[in-house]
């Protein structure tokens, strides 16, 4: 995608909500128009000292019927066998804010974290964890996203209607 990314692709290790390695390599790609809008996100957020962190993008259909498997749960994990989910697309990113040298920004939770923490619309956090999320949110919509209530760190891209669902394989060499 872009090497102005800082990037941990979370389920290329077994450092996930699953606890097993689901992809084969840390790749992150995303339709053209997905990757420019992030881009031009990522340049907007490096003017106030921040850059983006990347814990995936897109997701082969047969990952998320796996992560079905293990949490059967549309409030947390999107049915593959109803509409999946946008990340199937390459049309979805999961990602937080690091400063302009890789330093952790606190959001409330870690990465997956499936709980009331982690909700878009919990306001019982430290002002500091609330300006930090509204940083993230107000940067991402500006360039066209969208996040999911129950995920502070989901975006997806809002024109993604006409984008089909695919069940490639992450290209690894």
């Amino acid at each position: 995608l872009s090497t102005e990314f800082n990037y941990e692709i979370r389920y290329a290790t077994p450092d996930n909500f699953i606890g097993e390695i689901l992809y084969d390599c840390a790749k992150c790609l995303l339709r053209s128009e997905v990757a420019e809008a992030l881009i031009k996100a990522n340049q907007y957020f490096c003017e106030k000292g921040y850059k983006i962190k990347l814990y995936d993008c897109y997701r082969p259909l047969d990952v998320q019927k796996k992560m079905w498997a293990k949490v059967p749960r549309p409030t947390y994990v999107a049915n593959p066998y109803k509409k999946g989910s946008i990340h199937n697309k390459g049309a979805a990113v999961d990602m937080t804010l690091v400063t302009l040298d890789g330093c952790y920004v606190e959001m409330g939770t870690d990465y997956d974290y499936f709980g009331r923490e982690a909700h878009i619309d919990n306001y019982n956090l430290p002002e500091a964890i609330l300006a930090n999320r509204k940083l993230l949110f107000e940067g991402m919509r500006k360039q066209g996203f969208k996040n999911v209530r129950t995920e502070w760190w989901h975006f997806s891209f809002r024109k993604n209607r006409s984008y089909a669902t695919l069940n490639e394989p992450l290209p690894c060499d």
